[in-house]
Parts: structure tokens; sequence; C-alpha cells
């Protein structure tokens, strides 16, 4: 057989390999779409899902703009969930990082693509995020993003429709050992119930957030 033959065989058996996305060639799609959000503002109303806390929904004013810090303004009310508010996810990817591809997943009915986020620096403030996106949307559906102080939060996202560059609800889950709740920043008619909250050996939270959205730039 001669080497070009050879040459032929090798290069056909090395095909399916050379054709194959990496994990960052496969999210680079859904950064772009991130990316392009430049500025939002919105009207945002957040309810309180904590066993022992008892709070009327809040009402909150977010301004985005790419680049620089989200700005967050309330009559009464200063606890807001920032991963639930960094809907661009941008403390991601500003720090230099590895895509782990963990394949796909389907979830109510929609097949949806994983891939881990690790960061390569100390500087992040994350050890680890899984996200769940929908690959023809582009859409994040879900997350898992483990921070190295306030532990673990799963965040769902629904969005109003496939052509929705933000959701407009998410619902931000997590453990309450792992953060500071106080009853200062949740405003004067919130309550705790310490002995509730004694009792329970499994401290968890759930935060959800309705946005109305008034401007998006992308």
């Amino acid at each position: 057989m001669n080497k070009k033959i050879l040459f032929l065989i090798a290069l056909f058996c090395m095909a399916p390999w050379l054709g194959a996305q990496t994990p960052i060639e496969k999210l680079e799609p859904l950064l772009l779409k991130m990316q392009g959000i430049t500025a939002f503002t919105a009207n945002v109303k957040l309810r309180v899902d904590i066993p022992f806390i008892t709070m009327p929904e809040k009402e909150a004013q977010v301004r985005f703009a790419k680049g620089a810090s989200m700005e967050v303004t309330s009559s009464d009310f200063a606890l807001l969930p920032k991963r639930g508010l960094d809907l661009t996810f941008q403390e991601l990817f500003e720090h230099p990082y590895l895509v782990v591809d963990r394949g796909e997943e389907t979830v109510g009915g929609t097949p949806l693509s994983v891939v881990s986020v690790v960061p390569e620096t100390d500087a992040a403030k994350f050890s680890i995020a899984t996200l769940y996106w929908n690959p023809e949307s582009r859409q994040i559906k879900r997350a898992t993003i483990s921070t190295k102080k306030d532990g673990t939060y799963d965040i769902a996202m629904r969005y109003a429709n496939a052509a929705a560059p933000l959701p407009f609800e998410v619902i931000v889950s997590f453990e309450m050992e792992r953060i500071r709740l106080p009853l200062t920043f949740m405003g004067k008619d919130a309550s705790v119930d310490r002995k509730k909250m004694r009792e329970q050996k499994i401290k968890k939270g759930k935060i959800v957030l309705l946005f109305e959205y008034l401007s998006v730039s992308h």
C-alpha cells in the first residue's frame, strides 16, 4: 500500500476529530449573545420564600451597563440577591477560565447543552459554575454557581419567548447558613421567627424576581 493511500486512510479516520468543537467553541454562541447585551433598565418585583421570614413583596429598579457595577434603587429595601441580578453572567467570564463540556440534559422536553466554567485564577469569586442553556435560542435556563464565601446558588430562568434576550422571571435558591440577612436590609415591615429559624436543621431560602424591562440595548 503506497503512502498516498495510507495518508487518505489516516485522514478519513481523523475526520470526526478534526471537525469536533472544543468546549469553548461550543459555548461561543451563548457568549456572543450575552456579551452583546450592553445595558438594560428594569422594574423588579421580589418575593421571598423563606420559612422563618415574613416579608411582603418588594419593588426596586435595576440599571445595568456593561463593565459597570449594577445599580439598584428602592425606597425601603436593600437586600437583592446579586446572583439573580447578574442576568448576563458577566462575573463568570471576567477572569481567565476553562470550559468543561458536560454533554446534554433534557429539561421539560427541551434538550439543553450543559457546560461548567472553572476559573483559572484565585481572583474569581466562584469556584465552579454549571450552565444549562438552549443552543437554539441561546438562553440560559438554569445555573448552579458555587461561590467561595456564600455557598451554592441554584438559578432558574423563564423567558417570554425564544427571542427574548433576558428572562422575565428568575428564581434563586440558596443556602441560608452561608449568607447574612440583616433585618434592616429587608425593610421595616419584615420579621424573622427566630425560634422557627433555630428549629430548622437545613436552612434554605428562595427568592423570586419578576422583571419588567423599560429598556434593553443589545
